[in-house]
């Protein structure tokens, strides 16, 4: 018997008064929370949605425009609230019916209390293995989407990557490049606008010693062999 904290609430649809009584009574031996039960499939769908129960005992034969099946149908496309099956004897036509809106169970009638307890239970399990897998498909499908998102930004930024590559004119005399409009441009200028790099202004030993040579700038040079100073 279930505990009176965490009572099912249980949505019993049937046609035939004394059965509909009879299963409502049974449900209640048993812990659940049965409200008074409903005769059409109309009905059925709007105490759904009203009530919201965890389960739906659904007679397949109904009486009235709409049958068991179509009502199942509209229940679990509109709700996600899982649905046994009643019935006392099924055609094949109809039992294919059934099958496609994949119920959780059938219950031949008559049955017995044990048997109507044991397809409730297995009916809130495989829901409650069902609502836990589909925690883990939406957790996925969220990793998955933060991961193309991530890819989409490291693509992006790769694109706005600049690369140098190809044959590169330089003039041989003051070292401008030549560009693909056919300017001529410092060539610190066209690394610069054709790449991530960036520049600081320096001089070099030999221009050091040619353009100042009463101030030594790099001591170290002056020590060293004239092997290393002409590399």
């Amino acid at each position: 018997m279930t505990d009176s904290s965490k009572k099912k609430t249980i949505l019993v649809v049937e046609d035939e008064s004394i059965i509909g009584m009879e299963i409502r009574s049974r449900l209640l031996n048993l812990g659940y929370e049965v409200p008074d039960f409903v005769r059409t499939g109309q009905d059925a769908i709007a105490q759904a949605e009203a009530l919201q129960p965890d389960l739906v005992l659904m007679d397949i034969f109904l009486k009235g425009s709409m049958d068991g099946v179509e009502a199942a149908t509209e229940i679990k496309s509109r709700l996600q609230i899982p649905v046994i099956y009643l019935t006392a004897n099924t055609d094949e036509q109809t039992f294919q019916r059934a099958k496609v809106t994949q119920p959780f169970g059938y219950l031949l009638k008559p049955f017995e209390e044990r048997e109507l307890h044991t397809s409730i239970e297995m009916a809130f399990y495989k829901a409650g293995v069902e609502k836990e897998l589909q925690g883990y498909r939406e957790h996925l499908e969220k990793s998955l989407e933060e991961r193309e998102k991530l890819i989409a930004q490291l693509q992006e930024a790769l694109a706005k990557v600049k690369t140098l590559s190809g044959l590169l004119p330089i003039c041989a005399a003051c070292k401008k490049i030549r560009d693909d409009q056919g300017d001529w441009s410092q060539i610190e200028t066209y690394i610069r606008d054709h790449s991530e790099a960036e520049f600081t202004h320096l001089v070099c030993p030999d221009c050091a010693r040619r353009l100042y040579p009463d101030i030594k700038l790099y001591p170290d040079e002056e020590t060293s062999s004239p092997k290393k100073r002409k590399r």
